[in-house]
């Protein structure tokens, strides 16, 4: 920082003092004015004489009125201005005190409104110029009185256009400071939002795995000793599923990694292609599943398609947990227009507790659940489709899901993306 910049910093910091300073420097100018004045004769000469001691005394009280300009602009104004008639009335020649009215006419056009500068401005180039054409000893065609009118003019339209200035560039920073918060906002909304979206992805993928891994097990401990086929058959689909409920989890975390991390996932997203072998894992838990389609030709935004599949495990997994012993499940996926709708009822009874999934009248979710059909509302609400969910006439429970896979564009969070675009 060079000295000039250094010493810049330090009168900022002490206002007061640089008004002192001005002050001062106005007082200096204006004695030295009012010693110099110009001599009658042939071409220009300048004479001295000494100021009047009221001259004097105007001129002392005008800069000291300075050092509080900016506290009291106004009340500032009006002294110096009364002080500057004063002395156009009784000095004889006259001492420059109008311009410690033109700095404080200044100050007032610095730190208000255009309105109040062009009023105030008005007003004391009326009465300044006014009172020096009137009263004073030359004529009020002299150039001295024209002064008068043109400082005024200039300290007026000077301190105008710092303040313009000054609020285009407050103007200015205000709009980069919030361009900067709005970015922050924008991060931290994209990352809740991911968040929100793995969290998805983990609960569907261990609801669904480890509840058919807990039937299988105890399916395996009661027939352990009597029917060990059994128990080994019970125990490979444990296996197979948590075979499963690894791979999917290493591909969800796999999301986590840098760009540049090894590993990185490769296998595609689970869909409604996988919808038989997502059924057959639930039949052989002992659940029997119906799966009727009428979408085999449909071709689906990958969104979409991971949505209706995760939707379809979701509402099985707590027809499995929830809709009791006996029970059946019905899936249905249809193509309806530029929608395709997502069906899955069972006939559970719902007559012990937890026997319906969570949200459903009469339910007791299990300690810590939840989330299952929360989830499934995000995921339709991020595509721009509905979700109805409740139980049914005589018994059971319906997961209806209407999910839009025309290219047409769906505003999401305030902003626009086409159908099935990842969010």
């Amino acid at each position: 920082m060079t000295t000039l910049e250094r010493a810049r910093c330090e009168l900022k910091a002490h206002p007061l003092a640089l008004d002192a300073a001005l002050a001062a420097a106005v007082l200096v100018c204006m004695v030295a004015g009012s010693l110099a004045t110009p001599k009658d004769g042939q071409g220009v000469t300048w004479g001295t004489h000494v100021p009047a001691p009221l001259s004097l005394l105007l001129m002392l009280l005008a800069a000291l009125a300075l050092v509080f300009r900016r506290r009291a602009p106004r009340t500032v104004l009006a002294v110096t201005g009364t002080l500057s008639v004063v002395e156009c009335v009784t000095g004889d020649p006259r001492a420059p005190v109008t311009m410690s009215a033109v700095i404080a006419l200044y100050t007032v056009a610095a730190t208000t409104d255009r309105t109040t500068t062009f009023r105030v401005g008005l007003l004391t180039m009326t009465v300044l110029t006014a009172a020096a054409m009137l009263a004073g000893p030359l004529p009020w065609y002299a150039q001295e009185n024209l002064g008068v009118l043109a400082w005024t003019g200039i300290g007026a339209t000077a301190g105008d256009a710092v303040r313009s200035r000054r609020a285009v560039v407050q103007a200015i920073r205000d709009r980069a400071d919030r361009a900067e918060r709005t970015r922050e906002e924008e991060a931290r909304r994209r990352v809740a939002e991911e968040r929100l979206r793995i969290a998805r992805d983990l609960h569907d993928v261990v609801a669904h795995h480890i509840a058919l891994v807990n039937v299988q097990a105890g399916v395996a401990a009661h027939v352990m000793d009597k029917r060990p086929d059994q128990a080994k058959e019970a125990l490979a689909h444990v296996r197979e599923a948590s075979r499963s409920a690894l791979n999917e989890l290493r591909a969800t975390v796999g999301l986590l990694r840098q760009s540049g991390d090894p590993e990185a996932p490769t296998e595609p997203a689970p869909g409604l292609s996988l919808l038989e072998e997502l059924a057959g894992t639930f039949r052989s838990a002992g659940l029997p599943v119906e799966v009727a389609r009428t979408d085999q030709d449909t071709h689906l935004p990958a969104a979409v398609d991971l949505a209706a599949y995760r939707i379809v495990q979701e509402a099985l997994t707590n027809v499995r947990k929830h809709a009791g012993a006996g029970a059946r499940a019905e899936v249905s996926v249809v193509r309806v227009g530029r929608n395709i709708e997502i069906t899955v009822v069972d006939d559970g009874s719902g007559e012990t507790p937890g026997s319906h999934p969570e949200g459903a009248p009469g339910s007791v979710p299990d300690k810590g659940g939840g989330h299952g059909l929360l989830g499934m509302r995000e995921r339709v609400s991020a595509l721009g489709g509905t979700l109805t969910t409740g139980p049914r006439y005589g018994g059971g429970f319906r997961v209806h899901a209407i999910l839009p896979v025309s290219t047409t564009d769906t505003r999401i969070d305030g902003r626009t993306t086409a159908p099935g675009e990842p969010v």
